[in-house]
């Protein structure tokens, strides 16, 4: 059979057509909205060959007593899993939130296989985003990109306090005005631990709280952020809380990346005057596959006089999207303790 141009096709052919495309449409429709709503499961793998030479200095910054290592090992360097999502909520312009996230030890297991990480649950919409659990606090995460060697013997963690993943806190995030620029207010609940030092215990909300002022064009990235009574980590004068501002900058020009981070710490404690101050400087240079990255950090104690320096360079070499495989030499020393931790490693990293 055939047909001429503007003739009509026989009602046996156009219904069945037609009940085709509208079942196809039905189908993919419902396989969009599955998708949407079905979580992602995502994770990585980082493994490190390890030579340590470590006399302590970062058991020091800690508050701990100095352990001797010298040998070689093999690392697992928060190698986590993890599941995340977002789905739509009918009828209420509401969007839910979720993630949890598991470390593993990748070389050994460990006494537990897993770990927790970030884990919460929220609402998101026009207003922005609430959510609670357990996550890492605004002044932590503005870190940003300025830490060329996260998870590694030379984080910035190792160095300066402030690196908190906080329990039992809730934080309110804010759309991004003029597609730029984010705040996010977070309130960790005491439930009975004396986060001011009074010798009292704290009950309410607000007794810690992390604020944070976030602005991002891709190009450059510019955020301060301010804790209060939270856990110093890190401090040169034993500072066990502390108030918090750190302020951090990046940019990425060409195939150049550069950063620099300030930070004070105040003790909290009545009648101290204890007060910690940190700078670090980084950068990376792309050359083809290879980014070779470099940075050098100072502690600063006021009351001990005591001082901390950490320094790194290390090169990664892209095999692909989410695999590299990479090398570094970091060295981290206590001034008056007189005490250094040097790290040699290649290791591999792998997302999925």
């Amino acid at each position: 059979m055939s047909f001429q141009y503007g003739s009509r096709l026989p009602r046996r052919f156009i219904y069945p057509a037609f009940l085709s495309l509208t079942i196809a449409t039905a189908i993919n429709s419902v396989v969009a909205q599955a998708d949407a709503a079905t979580p992602t499961l995502y994770g990585k793998i980082n493994l490190t060959l390890d030579q340590f030479d470590h006399q302590g200095a970062a058991r020091v910054a800690a508050g701990q007593t100095p352990l001797t290592i010298d040998q070689w090992e093999l690392n697992s360097n928060a190698s986590r899993l993890g599941i995340k999502g977002e789905l739509a909520l009918e009828d209420s312009g509401l969007t839910l939130v979720y993630l949890a996230e598991y470390e593993t030890d990748a070389d050994d297991g460990g006494n537990s296989p897993f770990t927790q990480r970030n884990i919460y649950a929220g609402l998101q919409g026009n207003f922005g985003r609430i959510f609670g659990g357990k996550f890492d606090t605004p002044l932590k995460v503005i870190e940003g990109r300025v830490d060329q060697f996260n998870d590694l013997k030379a984080d910035i963690d190792v160095l300066l306090g402030g690196q908190n993943r906080a329990n039992n806190i809730v934080q309110y995030s804010t759309p991004k005005f003029a597609r730029v620029v984010t705040a996010n207010v977070a309130a960790i609940a005491a439930e009975g631990a004396d986060v001011d030092l009074d010798g009292e215990p704290d009950d309410g909300l607000t007794d810690t709280v992390s604020v944070s002022l976030v602005a991002d064009t891709g190009t450059f990235y510019g955020a301060i952020a301010y804790d209060t009574h939270q856990l110093a980590r890190r401090s040169l004068d034993g500072i066990v809380r502390a108030d918090i501002i750190r302020a951090v900058g990046t940019a990425k020009l060409g195939t150049f990346e550069l950063g620099a981070l300030v930070q004070q710490a105040r003790d909290v404690a009545q009648g101290s005057d204890a007060e910690d101050t940190s700078y670090l400087l980084s950068g990376a240079w792309y050359i083809g596959h290879a980014k070779l990255k470099a940075q050098y950090g100072i502690a600063e104690a006021n009351i001990s006089d005591e001082k901390a320096t950490l320094a790194a360079f290390g090169l990664d070499y892209s095999l692909g999207n989410k695999t590299k495989v990479f090398t570094y030499f970091s060295a981290q020393d206590i001034d008056r303790a007189d005490l250094a931790d040097n790290t040699f490693a290649v290791g591999l990293d792998h997302s999925f």
